[in-house]
């Protein structure tokens, strides 16, 4: 009997929930993972799954046995990928969840350097609306969270911070006119994310290059709104367009800025800043072509708390920050932007 492949079997049995459905998943007829299991059970002296015609339960002893079998296989799976990173190409299928402006905006345009790189690589993204935390079915969750990760059942990295910032399009501000401070937006037409906690205010930060530590703030009621949704892209094109004024994270709106379509208004305030991480569930071993994608977002992005797209000198936020390696048990509820 080989040992190891009937372990391998048995864990997937488990968590397939039937011999049938570990049979799919390992292309193997179900008649080979049946007996495998049997004469792993054999070879144990002990039973370790019960069998009903509609259900399978592990046994006292299979519950044991499951939990050695899992860090035995973690660790073989560990060996065969500290040795393929020495001898092989990283190769195969990251998949990889992001939210639309992250992937539209940034991850569009770096993959290709990625793949140039290591042409063995598959990226398999996933747009998500709101990326709150890890989704265990990928590889890689890259969260935009509005405050700094403490906790998760997860391992993140750090990968920049984005400033929210209010823009809109020259043409639009050379016929309304160019706000000097927070309360003139109040005459503005507002292009704003659609607050689904029923916030109506707006709270702005003063960050004025000459200290970067203001603590001065002002929080303005929000007028009747001309546009507001939780797509960011929308608030960003009708920005441009010049239907008003937006707030948008400056890595959605860095090279719009940077050719002119938009105009930073009132530069010396900031809405809000947010973080970025690169998340993965929490395991033993990460696969060669999963370390390449977070060493490549880590270089790409700079992986340290000040933000790499801010084309304004002004609110660049200080390089301290908590350690952007975190890993702990339990979940986080970070409301993400």
């Amino acid at each position: 009997m080989d040992q190891l492949r009937a372990m391998r079997v048995y864990a997937q049995v488990v968590d397939a929930g039937s011999f049938t459905g570990a049979a799919d998943k390992l292309d193997l007829a179900p008649a080979v993972v049946t007996r495998l299991v049997a004469d792993l059970e054999a070879h144990l002296g002990a039973r370790l799954l019960n069998r009903t015609t509609r259900s399978l339960a592990l046994t006292q002893a299979g519950e044991r046995y499951l939990e050695r079998v899992q860090r035995i296989l973690a660790d073989v799976e560990d060996a065969e990928t500290a040795a393929n990173l020495e001898t092989a190409e990283p190769r195969g299928v990251v998949r990889v969840l992001a939210s639309p402006a992250i992937a539209t905006h940034q991850l569009a345009k770096h993959i290709p350097k990625l793949r140039t790189q290591f042409p063995k690589l598959t990226i398999e993204l996933t747009v998500q609306n709101s990326v709150e935390t890890v989704d265990d079915s990928h590889d890689i969750s890259i969260l935009t969270l509005m405050r700094p990760l403490q906790t998760g059942n997860f391992v993140a990295r750090l990968l920049a911070q984005s400033e929210m910032i209010a823009c809109a399009s020259p043409q639009y501000l050379d016929v309304r006119g160019r706000p000097q401070k927070p309360v003139d937006l109040l005459s503005h037409e507002w292009l704003l994310p659609f607050a689904p906690d029923g916030n109506k205010e707006t709270t702005f930060e003063h960050c004025p290059l000459s200290t970067g530590k203001s603590q001065k703030s002002v929080t303005l009621p929000q007028p009747a709104m001309a546009l507001s949704t939780t797509h960011l892209d929308t608030l960003f094109h009708a920005a441009i367009a010049g239907m008003g004024i937006t707030a948008v994270p400056t890595f959605l709106a860095d090279e719009a800025l940077a050719s002119g379509q938009l105009e930073r208004v009132i530069p010396d305030w900031r809405i809000k800043t947010l973080w970025i991480y690169a998340a993965m569930p929490t395991r033993m071993h990460v696969p060669a072509r999963t370390r390449v994608f977070i060493e490549f977002l880590l270089k790409t992005f700079g992986g340290a708390a000040r933000d790499p797209w801010l084309v304004a000198p002004n609110c660049q936020v200080a390089a301290s920050a908590p350690n952007p390696a975190l890993k702990s048990t339990r979940k986080s509820s970070r409301k993400a932007a």
